[in-house]
């Protein structure tokens, strides 16, 4: 028997955050074929679909292999506290199941992992930044909805 290398996905910033979650900018057509090589179930997509980058048909192609998807379309330049809670949602819907989470950059995607490990797994700060901290510091925007959405948690 001989073992096989996972496939190589070639999407921007390619982070594999737990054995079940990974995130990226916007994956190719070739990309999602691969997903389910990984063990992907869900693939969940924050950018919209006018984003410039965002393939054309990509929920069709993503249930053609067999997987789940959500998209949580999330303006650049205003999300909403809301779409942190639907995202944690969707996740707690998919527990135990592996997730492909992107958007255009892995910008989005990295601020709700953050959060996500920060506000619901309850890990250090060092360890919820990862992999945002490889991938941008939140501008102005993305702070004050960072700060909002820790906010409204601790309620």
């Amino acid at each position: 028997m001989t073992s096989q290398s996972p496939p190589a996905i070639g999407a921007e910033n390619t982070f594999q955050v737990f054995d079940w979650l990974w995130s990226s900018g916007q994956p190719s057509a070739d990309d999602i074929r691969a997903l389910p090589l990984l063990g992907v179930d869900v693939v969940i997509n924050l950018a919209l679909p006018t984003s410039s980058n965002a393939l054309p048909g990509e929920a069709e192609l993503v249930a053609g292999q067999g997987m789940s998807y959500v998209q949580i379309p999330v303006l650049w330049e205003h999300p909403k506290p809301e779409q942190f809670a639907q995202f944690a949602g969707v996740l707690n819907a998919y527990a135990q199941r592996k997730v492909w989470l992107h958007c255009a950059k892995n910008m989005r995607a990295s601020a709700f992992i953050y959060l996500y490990r920060k506000l619901i797994l309850e890990e250090t700060e060092e360890q919820s930044r990862f992999p945002m901290r490889h991938i941008w510091s939140p501008n102005a925007i993305w702070r004050a909805w960072i700060d909002s959405v820790c906010a409204a948690h601790t309620r």
